[in-house]
């Protein structure tokens, strides 16, 4: 609810500007691009309940102060700017410790399905969330909306103080030393696959996933919807990504490389037809499977990195993760949003999810080159192709 409304807001002030909405989006994750690894670091060396409890405290406060500024009829463009990279910066730790808790909750053997179940409850909320808020907004206005979701840190912050610590699986914190940051780093950059992971998840994520001001431009500029279909285009990708969450928590065991190239392939696809969709009904139809491509392959990449990193820097590896995941949006949301004012919305997307496609071929390459891959088709009743490790030879 409050991205939607942040996002209206910001399009009612500016007057239907696909620029100044990029700008906020890129307000918004600029500091995760700036303090991802710092975030990261903080994960590592303290309490991540008691951090949880700190940054959802302050995300709350700042809901409660564009709430209000928007309900008196004092907002303006700065204010939102402003209060978008405050947003941003609470996030920069809250992102990391929030992602490494689940391990702490639920031990590694059940972390992939811990993680697809999370994304299903997420995905729920944006089922629902955007449908009210554009409903809302169309009766009452943006600020309401604003003071709902600062109310409802209440109960993020009561669930956080009920639990049981002694139930918790801790792993060790890192000690306080300026190499850490370093050290985390290094790691990464012995790992060769992770390296290319992170290269494919920073295309996708800085190119194809600016679905928050795509979705707002095509619904507004494109097919002259307002502020209720722009809601409902949000949620029919959120049940696309419900559907993809649903999908992964049946899957047990480590995520595998061939689910992840192959729905990074899925959703480059999807989201370049979507941005050729002809109606807003053929759009809205389409916003289903790619929220379902799209949410495989967030949740394969996630449990991909968390699985297969040692515990002691996984707080810093979720750090630059996350600072890839959704620190590139700052350098990819302002292009998106010069594209869709000098060749329409539509070139958004079909930009976004045409780079998507070229990342994925390319990155899957890659990996089938780097892990000693070969790919061989078989004649089976049905399409298929088999990837075996090749001999030493």
């Amino acid at each position: 609810m409050q991205r939607v409304a942040q996002d209206w807001l910001i399009l009612e002030l500016t007057h239907g500007s696909g620029v100044a909405l990029g700008v906020t989006t890129g307000l918004q994750f600029l500091p995760l691009l700036l303090f991802g690894l710092w975030g990261g670091a903080l994960a590592d060396r303290y309490n991540k309940r008691r951090l949880l409890m700190i940054t959802q405290g302050v995300m709350g406060m700042l809901a409660l102060l564009l709430g209000t500024l928007a309900i008196t009829g004092n907002a303006q463009v700065w204010h939102v700017y402003l209060l978008a990279f405050g947003l941003g910066m609470a996030t920069v730790v809250d992102n990391p410790t929030r992602q490494t808790f689940v391990v702490e909750m639920v031990g590694p053997r059940d972390l992939p399905n811990a993680i697809a179940l999370n994304s299903a409850i997420f995905n729920l909320a944006r089922v629902l969330g955007p449908a009210v808020a554009g409903v809302l907004i169309a009766l009452i206005g943006t600020g309401p909306v604003f003071l709902v979701n600062f109310a409802s840190f209440a109960a993020v912050l009561t669930g956080l103080y009920l639990m049981r610590p002694s139930e918790l699986y801790v792993s060790e914190r890192a000690v306080r030393e300026k190499s850490r940051l370093r050290e985390g780093l290094a790691y990464v950059g012995k790992r060769k696959d992770l390296v290319l992971l992170l290269v494919l998840v920073g295309v996708v994520a800085a190119f194809g996933m600016n679905f928050q001001m795509t979705t707002a431009l095509m619904a507004r500029e494109v097919f002259h919807t307002g502020a209720g279909s722009f809601g409902l285009a949000s949620t029919m990708l959120a049940v696309g990504a419900l559907s993809g969450a649903l999908v992964a928590a049946r899957r047990h065991g480590k995520p595998r490389l061939k689910l992840l190239i192959v729905s990074s392939l899925a959703f480059g696809i999807l989201e370049t037809a979507s941005g050729l969709m002809p109606t807003y009904l053929s759009f809205l139809m389409l916003l289903v499977p790619t929220g379902l491509a799209l949410l495989l392959f967030n949740t394969a990449a996630n449990a991909t990195f968390q699985l297969s990193v040692d515990p002691a820097v996984r707080g810093r590896v979720m750090g630059l993760y996350l600072l890839i995941f959704a620190g590139t949006t700052p350098l990819g949301a302002p292009i998106v949003g010069w594209l869709a004012e000098l060749f329409g919305p539509r070139m958004s997307l079909i930009a976004g999810g045409v780079i998507s496609l070229i990342g994925s071929v390319v990155v899957g390459l890659l990996l089938a080159r780097q892990q000693q891959l070969r790919l061989r088709p078989a004649l089976l009743p049905y399409p298929r192709l088999r990837v075996l490790r090749a001999s030493a030879d």
